[in-house]
């Protein structure tokens, strides 16, 4: 079990639940950060106590230094502060951010070698080569907290000193709209796309859910995570979300992880890695289960999903693009500037637009996420559809 923790987008939903986990475990909050929701960094401050808080946008740090001033807590602002808040008090920092502002935070902890509880998939979507790279090179851990791709992890201990793998199963729910044609989702509202069916998850996050591009970012981090090509991940819906991934080895055999769709689950087993911690939560009742039922994606419905999976294979600055300008088309959706079809329509014209080949570097990868947000606000007044 870690020793202590920094969380970094505390006031979100993965941030909010692993500081209930860390409360529940005894584990120490060194550091919080937030964005804009001053009034809960402030209330999570006073309950933790952490030596120091950063909110990155940089212009609300001096609200909140203000509102502790009658404390010893320490406030920064801004991604240096993000930065610091990462790798500068804490053995493990939980990457809980949302978007691409998540990279430079976890690449400062993996030079600090410290344990990164992986709960942003756009960091490794972005840059995961270079990522796990500097992870190995560093000797830091990167333990994930996605559902997913904590079952993979947790499948892989099976796994032995050699490689077995023969493929890795990729379940997810199918999101709200599974059973709709794309003509009939063309008038879906942002309250319609984040009322996930299973999950209870921040309103960017459920968007991507409802147009499954979160899984083509979830295959994408996979491939990084786990040192698999395209080939060896298969994508399969399954709405009762018991099974939260599979591993097939190489002898025919297939190891599943099953859980209660709660994130409490993950994020706790990321921090007490290699360990396990008794929790509050009890396996699924299988005697209630009717059925478990899976089904191939139909990519006529989730094109999205298709992108996603055709970056992978693209390589070069494809995922990276696709990441950024989803990133702002989802955030003109939930804004109602845009449509919800016409999220897909403008990121793949932002791929085709934009995208290279080529190894790239980190400077490149960060020039193409800023191109692509430009492409974005620059052009979805010609999509609003």
């Amino acid at each position: 079990m870690v020793k202590s923790i920094s969380v970094l987008g505390s006031t979100g939903s993965v941030g909010k639940q692993a500081l209930a986990v860390a409360e529940r475990l005894n584990i120490p909050v060194k550091a919080i950060s937030g964005n804009t929701n001053i009034e809960l960094l402030e209330h999570q401050a006073r309950k933790f106590k952490p030596e120091f808080v950063c909110v990155y946008e940089e212009s609300r740090a001096k609200d909140l230094k203000n509102a502790l001033a009658d404390t010893d807590i320490k406030v920064g602002g801004g991604m240096s502060a993000l930065k610091d808040c990462a790798c500068s008090y804490a053995d493990c920092v939980v990457t809980a951010v949302s978007g691409s502002v998540g990279l430079l935070p976890t690449l400062a902890a993996i030079d600090e070698g410290r344990r990164i509880a992986l709960a942003n998939k756009e960091t490794l979507v972005c840059a995961g080569e270079i990522v796990m790279r500097r992870a190995a090179e560093k000797g830091a851990e990167i333990i994930p907290v996605d559902s997913e791709h904590s079952a993979i992890f947790q499948c892989l201990q099976a796994q032995g000193p050699e490689k077995a793998l023969r493929r890795i199963f990729l379940t997810g729910s199918g999101g709200p709209f599974r059973c709709m044609s794309r003509e009939e989702t063309k008038n879906v509202t942002p309250d319609m796309a984040v009322a996930h069916p299973n999950w209870n998850m921040g309103a960017k996050i459920s968007v991507d859910s409802a147009t499954m591009m979160n899984k083509g970012l979830e295959f994408i981090e996979a491939m990084h995570l786990f040192s698999v090509a395209p080939d060896e991940i298969q994508v399969i819906i399954h709405p009762e979300s018991v099974i939260h991934s599979m591993v097939e080895y190489k002898d025919g055999c297939v190891i599943a992880q099953l859980g209660v769709p709660d994130m409490a689950i993950p994020i706790q087993y990321a921090l007490t890695y290699p360990e396990r911690a008794e929790s509050n939560l009890s396996a699924p009742d299988f005697f209630a289960l009717s059925k478990l039922t899976f089904y191939e994606p139909e990519p006529e419905k989730t094109p999205c999903l298709a992108l996603a999976m055709d970056c992978a294979r693209r390589g070069g600055t494809a995922a990276a693009v696709m990441s950024a300008a989803n990133e702002e088309a989802v955030y003109l959706f939930l804004s109602g500037k845009l449509g919800f079809n016409s999220i897909y329509d403008i990121v793949a014209d932002a791929v085709n637009t934009l995208a290279s080949t080529g190894t790239p570097t980190l400077e490149s990868l960060q020039g193409a996420d800023n191109a692509a947000r430009r492409f974005v606000l620059e052009n979805y007044r010609k999509y609003r559809g």
